[in-house]
């Protein structure tokens, strides 16, 4: 596989080595020419973080801990660009969630497979990977 666009639970849960992260999906990232990671799901980790956080403990600066991850396994950071948020704009109603249907769109405009457990992804012509 060539690349891979990791969703928000994908890149958490590899980084705090949770067990829900399937022993595929962790062969599909070791297996991977390119790993790529969306700002949009630090974006996304900072409101579930003001709300409620998660059932697993963070670092409190973990915007740094996870970037230092990334960086470590050479993961390519896929900034927001006008173009995704016009791909946003032409994506069918399959999934209400903003930062999934931001991540669809990251996806489709660069051409990269998503690892996700949520295989809505599906709807929207994308590979999704588990």
């Amino acid at each position: 596989m060539k690349g891979l666009l990791l969703d928000t639970h994908t890149l958490l849960w590899m980084v705090v080595e949770d067990e829900r992260l399937a022993p595929t999906a962790r062969s599909e990232i070791e297996r991977a020419d390119r790993v790529a990671y969306s700002v949009v799901s630090f974006w996304e980790i900072a409101l579930k973080m003001s709300r409620h956080g998660f059932e697993f403990e963070l670092p409190s600066f973990w915007d740094r801990h996870l970037t230092d991850e990334m960086r470590t396994i050479g993961a390519l950071r896929i900034n927001l660009e006008p173009e995704h948020c016009r791909q946003v704009q032409l994506l069918p109603w399959h999934h209400k969630d903003p930062f999934d249907r931001m991540l669809v769109a990251q996806a489709l405009v660069e051409r990269l497979p998503v690892l996700t457990a949520d295989r809505r992804f599906q709807k929207y012509g994308i590979r999704a990977v588990w």
